[in-house]
């Protein structure tokens, strides 16, 4: 129910008048009736109104007594609205409104089994318009493998937990009834199996994301930003042969690990990853994630590859450009000294004005200037901190064919 403002002008004169109106589903659709006059109401402030609707409401499905016991203006208006349905048609048996009233008392009214809906319904919308069901089913994956796995995305989507914590975070929310799956007898020894079939379907399952990531967003496939990370084991990892010694970046160097590649769009979005053994060097791995990156994304001549100074060998170089691609690199520390005397020409460095994040407003960002300097088909980029700041050497960026960009100051 709600109040309605209705207005009538005679002769002169504008007369207001406050309906109070339910809305009643037909055969034709939902309809709006009135229920009865409420005369005029504007004396009181409109916020009143809404708290008048809801004793009325209240009071007619039994509630009154529950609500406010003394209001005489409630009870005129449900008396009325009584004796007005006392005169139309009787409904059928088993109509809506059928059947007699009870009060209930909210306080004594207790729930079991809550169900968080909201988030996990936008996501499975997100997974529906990715397809990514129909990409499972191409790769032969049955229907309870997709309707896991759908569950295994949206947690770390929504909430993310070890596999062993999943389980219970799935009984939690209404995946139950959207995916119509009973997860009762899930445990982390069954989301691991998962893994472990969806993983040899990996390639499969990226480029035909890709492909429609890009029909969805209209994503740039001009600019690729690689790097790496390492996770850790604890254990023997006997069975695991990428697990290896190496160099540890969580300083854990006593235990084996694997290294993750990973490259990116200029928007975020991860296009193509890889996983080597503990042991890899950094500046070995770019070849391999070129080829990956061509199989899965399409990669094509004159884009532009983003890598950080641990890839800035001669071979790395020399493998971009054999393949024809732009790149930004971050150089090593011998190539940056030879170019010690510019940094101290202050003659043609231009301020960058680096805005902050819109999601962080107090955010702070350093001022930079930036100068290039050309030398055969390369461009260079040098970086400082602003003339009249201490003076510091900062990295620098070589690219090929003037497809460069500044780096941060060190």
């Amino acid at each position: 129910m709600y109040i309605r403002k209705s207005t009538r002008a005679y002769k002169g004169r504008t007369y207001t008048n406050y309906v109070l109106v339910e809305s009643a589903q037909t055969p034709k659709g939902p309809r709006q009736k009135t229920v009865c006059s409420l005369g005029d109401l504007s004396p009181r402030p409109r916020e009143e109104w809404l708290r008048l609707t809801r004793k009325i409401e209240d009071a007619l499905i039994g509630q009154g007594r529950l609500v406010d016991q003394g209001d005489a203006e409630v009870a005129t208006i449900v008396r009325q609205v009584r004796e007005q349905r006392d005169k139309a048609p009787l409904q059928p048996p088993g109509a809506a409104g059928d059947g007699e009233l009870i009060t209930l008392d909210p306080s004594r009214v207790t729930t079991e089994q809550h169900r968080e809906a909201g988030p996990v319904h936008v996501g499975f919308q997100f997974w529906q318009r990715l397809s990514l069901d129909r990409i499972l089913h191409d790769c032969g994956l049955p229907e309870n493998v997709r309707q896991l796995a759908c569950a295994m995305v949206l947690n770390r989507l929504i909430a993310p937990a070890s596999e062993h914590a999943m389980p219970d975070w799935m009984r939690r929310t209404a995946l139950v009834d959207i995916l119509d799956v009973d997860f009762n007898g899930v445990d982390d020894d069954r989301l691991y199996r998962l893994l472990d079939r969806l993983y040899p379907h990996r390639a499969t399952i990226e480029a035909a994301l890709v492909r429609r990531e890009r029909s969805l967003f209209n994503l740039d496939t001009t600019v690729y930003l690689y790097d790496l990370t390492s996770t850790y084991f604890e254990g023997l990892c006997a069975r695991n042969e990428k697990a290896k010694l190496g160099h540890s970046r969580d300083k854990r160097s006593d235990c084996k690990q694997v290294v993750v590649g990973l490259v990116v769009n200029r928007d975020g979005f991860p296009i193509a990853h890889e996983t080597f053994t503990g042991n890899t060097r950094d500046h070995t791995t770019l070849a391999t994630m070129l080829d990956r990156l061509a199989e899965r994304a399409g990669l094509k001549e004159g884009a532009t590859v983003v890598i950080d100074r641990g890839m800035a060998y001669d071979e790395n170089l020399a493998e971009l450009k054999k393949r024809n691609l732009h790149y930004v690199v971050a150089s090593r520390q011998p190539e940056r000294d030879r170019w010690l005397g510019d940094f101290e020409d202050t003659e043609g460095f231009t301020p960058v004005l680096r805005q902050p994040s819109p999601l962080n407003g107090a955010q702070k960002k350093t001022a930079i200037e930036v100068k290039t300097c050309a030398q055969g088909d390369h461009t260079y980029v040098l970086c400082r901190e602003p003339s009249n700041a201490s003076p510091k050497i900062a990295p620098f960026a070589p690219s090929r064919k003037a497809a460069c960009a500044p780096t941060s100051t060190g």
